[in-house]
């Protein structure tokens, strides 16, 4: 006989396998895609010539219950203006259950994607037309916390370009992170950092590829500890990431491409950053977590 814990466990996967069919539409009883995705609401655009994109990194954090909470708090927020999109980085054992239950103007990203291109044999990866199949249309790839690694080896520019021309070929949109380390910003060798992460990209994604990618600036001295670059520090680093780019890939992928700030945006500095002519977003962590996020 089954225990109560037992069945318990067993109807919480069951719900979560049936919330992900009827995220992607395979629960429809007329084989047509059926979203269940509170519909959302937008206002008119606010001042910037690129169309903001404000990114929520939930990273490993998040029960059923407080993802649930988390939901319905944004699901109650304020209405988005026009010109900004919104997405949230989603532990992937979560993704299906956002995906179903979200507002339908919040995108839902994932946080990693393996470097296989297909299904097969890769223990404890997620390939990129996997997360497709699941509804997902964003993923965060080179965020610093990877690059860096947490008891495991650390992922090389290289690697992390080869995931995101995977990721753009199967159809998914990028949240590409690039950002120096406080003893590189203190020996002044931030743009060298940030122009040898960028030297990857650019040698495997072709102009148009760009169009699907985000750049996400985070230095890594101002994640979670805090400390973040004035607006005018952080509008200083965007403006050079921006003319790298104008040099090394063309004026208008440069002109076009959206660079995030990552270093601990949240309410109270987020105005600030906003207001600079060359950051067209965020890309936020704990905040994301909260009400705050909006």
């Amino acid at each position: 006989m089954m225990s109560d814990n037992m069945l318990t466990t067993i109807t919480a996967a069951t719900v979560g396998i049936t919330i992900g069919l009827a995220a992607s539409g395979s629960l429809s009883a007329s084989g047509k895609k059926k979203s269940t995705r509170p519909a959302g609401s937008s206002t008119e655009k606010v001042a910037g010539s690129r169309k903001y994109i404000i990114g929520g990194n939930w990273k490993c954090n998040g029960t059923l219950e407080s993802v649930d909470t988390l939901v319905k708090t944004l699901n109650g927020c304020g209405t988005i203006p026009s010109n900004v999109e919104v997405v949230v980085g989603v532990p992937f054992i979560y993704i299906p259950m956002v995906l179903a239950t979200i507002r339908d103007d919040i995108e839902v990203a994932a946080q990693n994607c393996g470097i296989n291109d297909k299904e097969g044999a890769f223990t404890g990866e997620i390939c990129a037309s996997q997360l497709l199949d699941l509804g997902v249309t964003w993923v965060i790839l080179g965020h610093s916390e990877r690059r860096e690694g947490f008891g495991m080896a650390g992922e090389a520019s290289d690697l992390v370009a080869k995931k995101v021309k995977l990721a753009v070929d199967a159809g998914l949109k990028v949240q590409f992170c690039i950002g120096e380390k406080k003893e590189e910003r203190e020996a002044g060798t931030t743009m060298k950092v940030c122009a040898e992460q960028l030297e990857a990209a650019k040698k495997v994604l072709s102009e148009k590829d760009w169009t699907n990618v985000t750049i996400a600036y985070e230095p890594v001295w101002a994640i979670g500890t805090g400390l973040t670059a004035t607006p005018e520090m952080a509008e200083e680093t965007h403006k050079d990431i921006r003319e790298w780019m104008s040099k090394n890939v063309s004026k208008n992928v440069a002109d076009a491409v959206r660079i995030q700030y990552g270093g601990s945006m949240k309410g109270a500095n987020a105005a600030g950053l906003l207001s600079q002519p060359n950051i067209d977003g965020g890309l936020i962590g704990g905040a994301s977590l909260k009400a705050d996020f909006f």
